[in-house]
């Protein structure tokens, strides 16, 4: 059943008369719509209208809060810089309140954005040059929330990237193994103890405070940095529900594990998948490009091996999800299951053979 989409929009600020809204991008969470409006003399124009997942993000006021001040600080850098805010950044479009999300009578949970025309996401990369240009993105995102202060953020998914909380939850799914699984997949399983110690690698580093906690995306998949047409640049990071203090090697390090594989999330042929070392160093310069400048000298030495970790923790955590029956969201703490497609075994020697690499 389609939402009531002119009952929705009548409560944001957008501009124009409502003409439709379609399903726009790939993303898995929210639902994402892009809602197209009449200006009159021919003239048109479109919002982002997104449906807030509330099984995910269980208190959205508190997310919204953490994009308005993220966004402010954004806006507030770009502009200083002689940038354009209106593409730089996500402006939030408030609603007939003044608020940043309406609240529908259902319960549901609605956010407008200005739509960032003649730019686009890429769910594989197409072009090494824009995976330069989404490292740029993501290391000048980092460095523009360089002095926001990350105690000022609500953790949205607590742990997320918690690889500790991530290998406990494996061992005690494998010590349970209710699903009756751990028999089909005892490579992977012993892969997975092998590198036991890997899981607190960078957490220990905090700890000692040899690594600084910052500001992070959370989910640095490229097909979350904005794309210009024309020139071919990363000129806006989207996706800012998992903006959270955080360890600017978590940011580095997915955005390896998920690019710099050349195939889809979902290629059958298991032959076209693995880690192109030449995208790994188009990125990490991209990066460094913007994020030197910042860096401590740990954060620079751990980036490879940062790569590796994050391949490392999201293999676990499907790994769990097979032993438990069970399907978890992209965005949930450890522990957390939703119900859904159980990771499948072939996913699961993908992981361990691009581990190895």
């Amino acid at each position: 059943m389609n939402p009531d989409f002119e009952n929705i929009v009548k409560h944001f600020t957008f501009e124009g008369e409502f003409t439709g809204a379609f399903p726009y991008g790939s993303g898995h969470i929210n639902d994402t719509y892009a809602a197209s409006f009449s200006r009159g003399n021919g003239e048109s124009s479109r919002y982002i209208l997104q449906r807030i997942n509330h099984r995910v993000f269980k208190e959205p006021e508190k997310l919204m809060k953490n994009i308005e001040g993220v966004t402010k600080h954004l806006r507030n850098k770009i502009v200083s810089a002689g940038g354009d805010p209106e593409r730089e950044t996500l402006n939030i479009v408030p609603t007939t309140e003044g608020e940043s999300f309406h609240k529908a009578e259902d319960g549901s949970c609605w956010r407008g954005y200005l739509f960032i025309e003649n730019a686009h996401t890429y769910d594989v990369v197409e072009n090494r040059e824009h995976f330069y240009n989404g490292g740029r993105a993501f290391g000048r995102f980092q460095k523009l929330l360089e002095d926001f202060p990350a105690e000022q953020l609500y953790e949205t998914i607590p742990d997320f990237h918690n690889t500790k909380k991530r290998f406990n939850a494996f061992v005690g799914a494998l010590d349970e193994d209710p699903a009756n699984r751990a028999g089909s997949v005892k490579a992977e399983i012993d892969f997975a103890l092998r590198r036991a110690d890997d899981a607190s690698v960078l957490l220990d580093l905090l700890e000692r405070g040899r690594l600084s906690l910052r500001v992070t995306h959370n989910d640095s998949k490229f097909n979350n940095v904005m794309i210009d047409d024309a020139s071919g640049e990363g000129i806006c990071v989207i996706d800012l529900d998992t903006v959270m203090p955080g360890l600017a090697l978590y940011d580095f390090g997915d955005s390896i594990r998920s690019g710099a594989n050349p195939a889809s999330e979902d290629e059958k042929d298991l032959s076209k998948v693995w880690m192109e070392l030449d995208l790994f160093e188009y990125f990490t310069h991209g990066y460094l490009d913007s994020a030197r400048d910042f860096l401590t000298s740990a954060e620079l030495e751990y980036l490879p091996l940062a790569a590796k970790i994050m391949t490392f923790e999201c293999g676990i955590r499907f790994l769990t999800d097979f032993l438990k029956g069970t399907s978890t969201s992209r965005c949930t703490a450890p522990g957390t299951t939703l119900t859904g497609r159980v990771p499948s075994l072939r996913w699961l020697r993908i992981w361990k053979r691009n581990m190895n690499r």
